[in-house]
């Protein structure tokens, strides 16, 4: 395994690795708040959108961070990078957040006006889709701190 990751050390898989832990830790780090703050585990923050921080913006700059390290931060690869990371991070705290609000006008509308008979119409919608600002801001923070420590500490452990 580890001359595996030896061999990935400066290449595109380190860019994308990087990036796939930097959500996942972010996601790991929701469920760790959650049960710091409600003193509940709940195993389906793994696998929901929304919530602090984003791993959706962690994981894109994430990978845009260590692209910019190997191929240049004027390359073109950065520049499709960071433009990915962009769109993420505004969908998240943009169209995705508008579509959360909408499910919740939606889901109290059903429950008003058929008096809580929502399973007639495939149950309630979800309503945690995106981000505030603050929590694409600090996923974005911490996939740059991430990617910059990850292949930190990758080149001393494989260089």
């Amino acid at each position: 395994m580890l001359e595996v990751l030896s061999k990935i050390y400066g290449t595109g898989m380190e860019a994308l690795l990087i990036g796939l832990a930097a959500a996942f830790t972010a996601q790991c780090i929701k469920f760790l708040l959650h049960l710091i703050t409600k003193k509940e585990i709940d195993l389906t923050l793994f696998t929901t959108t929304g919530g602090m921080p984003s791993s959706h913006s962690a994981g894109v700059v994430g990978l845009a961070v260590p692209v910019g390290i190997l191929t240049g931060f004027t390359s073109v690869d950065f520049a499709l990078a960071t433009g990915l990371a962009l769109v993420v991070m505004y969908d998240a705290a943009g169209v995705r957040r508008a579509a959360g609000k909408q499910a919740a006008c939606l889901n109290k509308i059903i429950l008003d006006f058929y008096k809580h008979d929502v399973a007639q119409f495939g149950g309630r919608l979800k309503e945690l889709l995106g981000h505030t600002p603050l929590q694409v801001f600090a996923g974005a923070i911490y996939g740059v701190c991430f990617a910059l420590l990850a292949h930190y500490y990758w080149g001393i452990l494989f260089s």
